[in-house]
Order: structure tokens, then C-alpha cells, then sequence
């Protein structure tokens, strides 16, 4: 699977890592299962460094405006993006630009600074 997860009940932190080549409905499924187990309120850490195979702008700004809808039917938490190579970190910023969700949201381009931020972000009620 293209994109892989974690979620702690117990810290509200989803951990996602995205690998190889990721299609619209890999990004799709990894929103469904959170939405599922409940935890899309949750701080999250998705890391892109590692997908080559880049998502067209157009399918980022897509993605991003799913997140703002999902913003409408209700909280979506804080998300750091680890994005240490050109390419994915211009992929976050076409994403970031496009999911205007009223949440914080920070690109990082290693993994350690993204923690220590995310850290510092307040864990959603509940």
C-alpha cells in the first residue's frame, strides 16, 4: 500500500507515510480510514519524501479541497507535512495552499522538527 498509517487513541496522533507511486485514491483511502477509526480531529504527521511519482497539481488542489470540506462536517487537526526533497516539499506547498481549513498546518523538511512542532499543538478535545 502506497500510503501507511498509525493512529494512537491514546496521544490523538496519526502517523502516515506515503511511498513509491501515490494515486488520488491511495490519499482517499488513508482520509476514509482515519474518518473511520474516528481520528480525523487528531495532530497528524504525513511524510512525502519518498514518492517519486508526483501528484499533478490539479489532483493536489483536489485533495486539498476534499480537507476543506471535510473541515465543514467538522474538525480536522493540526497537520506537519515532512517533505525533505524539492519535489515533495513543492508538492506540500501546492496542497497547503489548496486545504484552507482553519487548523495550523507546517511543511518540514525533516521529520524530528515536524514532532517537536506538532508536539507543541494543542491535542483535540475529547
Amino acid at each position: 500500500m502506497p500510503v501507511q498509517w498509525t493512529i494512537s487513541h491514546t496521544d490523538r496522533l496519526v502517523v502516515a507515510v506515503a511511498r513509491d507511486k501515490v494515486t488520488v485514491s491511495d490519499i482517499e483511502r488513508y482520509f476514509a480510514g482515519v474518518t473511520a477509526d474516528g481520528a480525523m480531529g487528531y495532530r497528524k504527521i504525513f511524510e512525502i519524501t519518498h514518492t517519486p511519482e508526483a501528484l499533478s497539481d490539479e489532483n493536489l488542489r483536489v485533495l486539498g479541497a476534499r480537507v476543506v470540506l471535510y473541515a465543514q462536517h467538522g474538525q480536522v487537526g493540526p497537520l506537519a507535512i515532512v517533505a525533505a526533497s524539492d519535489r515533495s516539499f513543492g508538492q506540500a506547498k501546492t496542497f497547503a495552499a489548496a486545504a484552507t481549513a482553519r487548523r495550523p498546518l507546517a511543511i518540514f523538511r525533516e521529520l524530528h522538527l515536524a514532532r517537536e512542532w506538532l508536539d507543541a499543538q494543542p491535542a483535540p478535545d475529547g
